[in-house]
């Protein structure tokens, strides 16, 4: 166990939920089915592989993404996961993951709520 200027360092984990869960499953799929194929790669092959890197590191840095700004945190988000901090990751090809973190005494968990292209991360946050 790493001890960390005399307190112990809390254990993280990752869940995927609601759209990103869907988005996640979606990608394996295709995935799987180039890989059937024989496909060594393509877009698809390059994201999944981007977004497992990307949990790696969040499980070891919960903190990794960009900090969303509160006033910037869509109303959906506040109003389904009662969510009161955002977390954005750049993906290859203007992919975005974004994931919020919810903390005890003992554990930090990175709820994953969306994994989408650049077009649906505008639309989501109202950009233009």
């Amino acid at each position: 166990m790493k001890v960390y200027k005399g307190a112990i360092k809390k254990k993280s984990s990752i869940k995927l939920i609601g759209d990103a869960e869907k988005a996640f499953s979606e990608l394996n799929k295709r995935v799987g089915v180039q890989k059937k194929k024989g496909v060594q790669s393509s877009k698809e092959i390059t994201l999944l592989n981007a977004v497992n890197r990307v949990f790696d590191i969040i499980a070891r840095n919960p903190f990794y993404g960009e900090n969303a700004k509160k006033a910037l945190i869509p109303g959906e988000y506040k109003t389904k996961y009662n969510v009161d901090n955002l977390f954005i990751v750049d993906l290859p090809d203007y992919w975005r993951m974004i994931y919020t973190l919810e903390s005890d005494e003992i554990e930090i968990i990175a709820f994953i709520l969306d994994i989408f292209d650049h077009n649906q991360y505008n639309k989501k946050f109202g950009f233009r």
